[in-house]
């Protein structure tokens, strides 16, 4: 194994021929990774699963997603809790609170889903 202080410029480069298409595909998908073309087929090559940016796009959705429910949830404690601020809310008010809930933990979930089976090329 080679030092830290290595560089791979002073070593041979592995060769690949590919159709320009083909290396349209490869540039795209080291760009979505957020990585170099190198680096991203260096660590393909190597075995790693590259994580796109995508990725942390989709956790912010869901960080956004969770505080909806966290703002849905304290409405929902304020009525419990008998709160004169929601002294108003009636029956209907809450049943719509509770469907919007219900809601966004749908979209979590298929926000979720598409961490973890991303949709097929």
């Amino acid at each position: 194994m080679e030092t830290e202080k290595t560089t791979r410029k002073a070593y041979s480069p592995i060769k690949v021929y590919c159709l320009p298409s083909e290396r349209e595909v490869i540039a795209d998908n080291a760009r979505a990774a957020g990585k170099s073309l190198s680096n991203f087929l260096l660590n393909v090559g190597q075995g790693y699963r590259v994580q796109g940016i995508t990725d942390y796009e989709r956790v912010r959705e869901l960080a956004r997603i969770n505080g909806d429910l966290g703002r849905l949830g304290g409405l929902l404690k304020l009525w419990l809790t008998d709160d004169v601020r929601t002294a108003a809310f009636g029956a209907e008010t809450i049943h719509r609170l509770l469907e919007r809930i219900e809601a966004t933990q749908a979209e979590m979930a298929e926000v979720m889903k598409s961490i973890v089976r991303p949709r097929a090329s």
